[in-house]
């Protein structure tokens, strides 16, 4: 099986920091314009773009793990291609996405340099160990504000709440108590509208669950593996 990580709006690969260093064969996907390249508009274009390179690769028997956008991209692969995915794992995500504008304005006035889109961008970050904080700011850097817009607004458009009970691929679904950004609540709607899923949330986890508690996201995800087989 090849286990395929999917990062969320305006992030990248290093999301799955602890995850790659854990599963020795699995890949964490760069999207398009993250940074290299240039990013798709909507989850439909990121999707199509998602699986040209897992085919590229002649990747068999995947698990796709999305976080936040990538569960977006994974939730619509499991709709639009079950036969070609083993299992789904989705993280701080929903079956509809909506965005507080809030976060849209940061990165439409994102301040001097970037200085304050940047503040507000890293503490998504504070529950994350600290000697993380180097690289993911300067890979934030690279990406820039405009990469997150033009994912969020993506997320804005993203609504699957009424194909979700076709999905009956074996999901596992992981959530952090204390996600602000994607609550409790839409894992659990989530599970109650998909034929397969196994839901877990992570006491004292926030948004970033894959890194604050990756022990324990390991852990969940080896089981999760295991069952498939």
């Amino acid at each position: 099986m090849k286990l395929v990580f999917l990062h969320g709006a305006g992030s990248s690969s290093l999301t799955y920091y602890y995850q790659l260093r854990h599963f020795r064969n699995s890949k964490a996907i760069d999207l398009p314009g993250h940074s290299t390249g240039k990013a798709c508009h909507d989850i439909d274009s990121y999707l199509e773009w998602v699986r040209g390179f897992i085919t590229a690769r002649r990747y068999k028997d995947v698990v796709l793990c999305g976080h936040a956008m990538g569960g977006a991209i994974t939730l619509l692969y499991a709709l639009r291609y079950p036969e070609e995915l083993k299992g789904i794992i989705l993280m701080g995500t929903g079956a509809r996405l909506h965005v507080h504008p809030d976060y849209l304005d940061r990165c439409r006035e994102p301040g001097p340099n970037n200085s304050d889109w940047l503040a507000g961008y890293m503490k998504s970050f504070k529950h994350v160990s600290p000697d993380m904080h180097p690289v993911l700011s300067q890979r934030a850097v690279e990406l820039g504000p405009e990469v997150q817009l033009n994912d969020l607004l993506a997320c804005d458009q993203f609504d699957v709440m009424g194909e979700l009970e076709q999905i009956d691929l074996p999901t596992q679904i992981l959530w952090g108590s204390e996600d602000k950004v994607t609550p409790v609540k839409y894992a659990d709607y989530l599970t109650e509208h998909m034929q397969n899923a196994r839901e877990t949330v992570i006491p004292g986890a926030t948004h970033f669950v894959q890194m604050e508690e990756y022990k324990k996201v390991n852990e969940e995800i080896e089981h999760f593996m295991a069952s498939l087989k």
